[in-house]
């Protein structure tokens, strides 16, 4: 369920005196900030990553996270999970199975403050560039179904609407009624929260699709199709190598998509279109 105003205003964004010039005039005022805070991730006692996200659906980030990084494979693997607010922000303790813990090890790599590409500290290009697999779902959307859930999408952002400064994502049954949204001032933050409270809720992700209020770059497209989710419409643009991945994955990547328009990047065959 969508976060509420409450919920925003107290957990979410701080009150902040500020200086606006209108008219000419300077006057004073009271802005309401978006909260950015650290979270640190700990597998079985072992730090593994630190990111810079909002404080709200920290159990949700914890999952998709977990998921999006290929250290799960589904909900069941995480035994426990414990978000703990500290001087710094928060850390979270998850609890995972042995052999989730053992494939952890393995990375052999350390993620710091990811934000903006999405990659800093991995050690080859092949950490960087992982193809998912290919996605198996036939399933089909219309382009209203589409059109009609990233509309509803910029009703329900209600951290957007205190602070302007925060990105959505969205899961959405086929029909486009939205199951599942997140907030987070970072975008692929956003989806991973998104991506586990679908895990949490037992929703089977590949019978819906997902919208994000950002540009879609790689690693959206990666978690997107990790978790087998044949369509993926951006609001922004859309990136040379979100494109290529999104083709070798057979997911539908759209981008600008606004009111009844998008454009179609690759698989166009997932859509279908009614005439008149």
């Amino acid at each position: 369920m969508p976060i509420s105003d409450l919920d925003v205003q107290t957990q979410d964004t701080r009150a902040q005196p500020v200086m606006r010039l209108r008219d000419g005039q300077l006057q004073q005022a009271q802005d309401q900030i978006a909260q950015e805070v650290a979270v640190a991730f700990v597998f079985n006692g072992i730090a593994f990553a630190v990111m810079m996200a909002s404080p709200s659906d920290l159990h949700d980030f914890a999952y998709g996270f977990a998921y999006s990084e290929g250290i799960i494979d589904h909900a069941a693997q995480i035994y426990d999970c414990e978000a703990k607010q500290e001087a710094q922000g928060y850390t979270l303790d998850i609890t995972i199975a042995s052999a989730c813990f053992a494939r952890l090890k393995d990375k052999k790599r350390q993620l710091a403050g990811r934000t903006g590409c999405g990659l800093c500290g991995v050690e080859s290009l092949e950490q960087a560039i992982r193809q998912p697999a290919a996605i198996q779902s036939e399933i089909r959307f219309s382009a209203p179904a589409i059109s009609s859930a990233c509309t509803a999408m910029r009703t329900q952002q209600y951290l957007l609407d205190a602070t302007g400064s925060s990105h959505a994502a969205a899961w959405c049954h086929a029909d486009g009624t939205i199951a599942v949204i997140r907030e987070d001032i970072g975008r692929h933050n956003a989806l991973d929260k998104v991506i586990g409270a679908c895990l949490r809720k037992g929703i089977d992700m590949p019978l819906g699709f997902v919208c994000v209020t950002s540009r879609a770059s790689y690693e959206m497209v990666q978690k997107t199709a990790n978790a087998g989710i044949p369509l993926l419409a951006a609001i922004s643009g859309v990136t040379s190598l979100a494109i290529d991945i999104a083709q070798q994955a057979a997911l539908c990547l759209l981008g600008f998509t606004r009111g009844q328009d998008f454009s179609v990047y690759c698989q166009p065959q997932r859509l279908h279109f009614t005439t008149t």
